[in-house]
């Protein structure tokens, strides 16, 4: 059961910009890179990089020393940031940057844990603090996230959850509800990763979580290029990019997200 009091934000700066894209005939880029890697200040730099590049909202991660739903790309920049030094707290730093100094959404995606660990409320105020927009929890549930509807509602946060291929309609109709900003609609089942080809079950999976109510959805895991941006844009309301743009900081720097990241807008 969901809190009886429980609203969708009406100051939604995820759904503003989704809204904003959808009138300008486009999907929204939406970005995803690791803070810390390969060090804070790196992450920095490459965050605002795609910010500056196209991107319209940027999931900034938080590297988790089990990361199960993250496939070997995304797993080996995680690691490595936890080995040079990353703490929690250095996630503020990633999104006061891009909320700072690009007009880029910020939001953390983020294993639950972490939030846990440095409390729940203490989390989402330092996020709001620093100009962050919302949390995507691939590991929380709504069954399980009273302590976050709380917190997210007290701070004017979105709550970002997973509908995924297997998702029941019951299930779906459970998410729908417990979100605000948008729904993130996984569209393969495993871990992530970029593919050659996106899944064709996507386009259901958004009929259906838009049939359970939903305004916003987004589709993420398996895009790596032009061509699936284009795919994916002509039915969901924005695109997730992750894997490609951690290979592209790990093999050129920010330089190089920033390329991708343009290239992935229809920029280049």
């Amino acid at each position: 059961m969901l809190p009886a009091d429980l609203r969708s934000n009406p100051d939604s700066r995820l759904a503003a910009r989704l809204a904003a894209c959808r009138e300008q005939g486009r999907p929204a880029l939406v970005g995803y890179l690791p803070a810390g890697f390969p060090t804070v200040e790196e992450s920095v730099e490459a965050a605002v990089a795609l910010g500056r590049n196209g991107a319209d909202v940027i999931e900034i991660g938080i590297p988790y020393s089990d990361p199960v739903m993250d496939g070997p790309v995304i797993q080996h920049a995680t690691t490595t940031a936890l080995a040079n030094g990353f703490r929690v707290a250095d996630v503020f730093r990633v999104v006061r940057a891009v909320s700072e100094r690009t007009d880029a959404v910020p939001v953390v995606m983020t294993y639950w844990n972490p939030v846990l660990q440095l409390g729940v409320d203490t989390f989402a105020a330092r996020l709001a603090e620093a100009g962050g927009a919302g949390i995507i929890t691939p590991d929380l549930i709504p069954d399980e996230a009273a302590d976050w509807f709380a917190a997210s509602q007290a701070h004017d946060l979105d709550r970002i959850f997973l509908a995924a291929p297997s998702s029941s309609r019951e299930r779906l109709d459970l998410v729908v509800k417990a979100a605000s900003g948008f729904v993130y609609a996984v569209s393969v089942m495993g871990v992530t990763g970029a593919r050659d080809a996106v899944s064709d079950v996507a386009e259901q999976l958004v009929a259906d979580t838009r049939a359970a109510g939903a305004q916003h959805v987004c589709v993420g895991l398996g895009v790596s290029r032009r061509a699936h941006v284009e795919e994916i844009g002509a039915y969901a309301d924005g695109v997730i990019v992750g894997t490609a743009l951690v290979k592209a900081l790990a093999d050129g720097g920010p330089e190089a997200v920033g390329a991708l990241a343009r290239e992935l807008a229809g920029l280049a």
